[in-house]
């Protein structure tokens, strides 16, 4: 397995909030072109093709996610 590389101290963490779609955009600098891989639960992780970094996350149905997990606590 070919391994990823990690931003351990990233100083400019960007996020955008899709309220229609329910979906939570986070990205490590700027938002760039990168490939999703569904890491499973509705979390698509964002991989630069070229340095093998993870670029940011996505996560679906974030909203109603939070909603259920204080519901639980």
């Amino acid at each position: 397995m070919e391994a990823l590389k990690m931003i351990e101290k990233a100083k400019n963490i960007n996020w955008k909030y899709d309220a229609g779609a329910d979906v939570l955009y986070i990205s490590i600098g700027e938002p760039k072109n990168a490939e999703g891989i569904d890491i499973g639960d509705g979390i698509i992780s964002r991989v630069d093709t070229d340095s093998k970094e993870i670029v940011g996350l996505t996560i679906l149905n974030f909203s109603a996610r939070t909603l259920n997990s204080m519901k639980k606590a």
